[in-house]
């Protein structure tokens, strides 16, 4: 797949300014990169907010919705974002009434989110729980990664979650749901290659 870039540098950027470009009902700050619902926080809902490097579009700003993710935290190409992006994101969408981050298990992710709840608890008292997905039985023992990464599972909790937050479920049980659709969740990543 080729892909028309004008700046590597700017890439995210560029690809965030045409995000807010393309969907006036999503409020995109460029410059914290963080992509949120336009009407968040929304009132007595529990707050969805996930992200992960970018480069694997739609993944994650493609996802903040109605009955999905209420932000999203692009980072760099292949990069996590980093915690003071994340806590943004989480006070952007904190109404009170808690905050699950969705975390895919990459030690970067975790560890950023990680550091991003311990923030957002300290300064503003947010809740916040997390739930870490790791579906992708392909390495479940591999030396080269921390576990079963997080992969194709993603959207699927992201999307029942979200149905369990926008019904006003409290943070417990939407975290409840979160963890057993990923307990139930397997996946395989693959390498494909080409011969010619």
């Amino acid at each position: 797949m080729k892909k028309l870039i004008n700046d590597p540098a700017e890439v995210v950027a560029a690809a965030l300014a045409g995000l807010a470009a393309a969907h006036p009902e999503l409020r995109v700050d460029v410059k914290q990169r963080i992509v949120v619902r336009a009407d968040a926080p929304v009132p007595g809902k529990v707050g969805l907010v996930s992200g992960g490097g970018s480069g694997h579009e739609p993944l994650h700003g493609g996802f903040v919705g109605l009955g999905m993710l209420d932000a999203a935290c692009p980072g760099e190409i292949f990069t996590s974002p980093v915690p003071d992006q994340i806590q943004a994101a989480t006070a952007a969408v904190d109404a009170g009434a808690g905050v699950l981050h969705i975390v895919k298990n990459y030690t970067g992710d975790v560890m950023n989110f990680e550091m991003a709840a311990e923030l957002a608890a300290a300064e503003t008292g947010t809740e916040v729980r997390s739930v870490v997905v790791n579906d992708d039985v392909a390495v479940q023992d591999s030396l080269y990664t921390a576990g079963r990464r997080g992969v194709g599972a993603t959207v699927i909790l992201e999307k029942v979650a979200g149905g369990a937050a926008e019904q006003g479920r409290p943070l417990a049980e939407v975290a409840r749901v979160a963890e057993a659709v990923n307990a139930r969740s397997r996946s395989m990543g693959m390498a494909l290659t080409s011969c010619t």
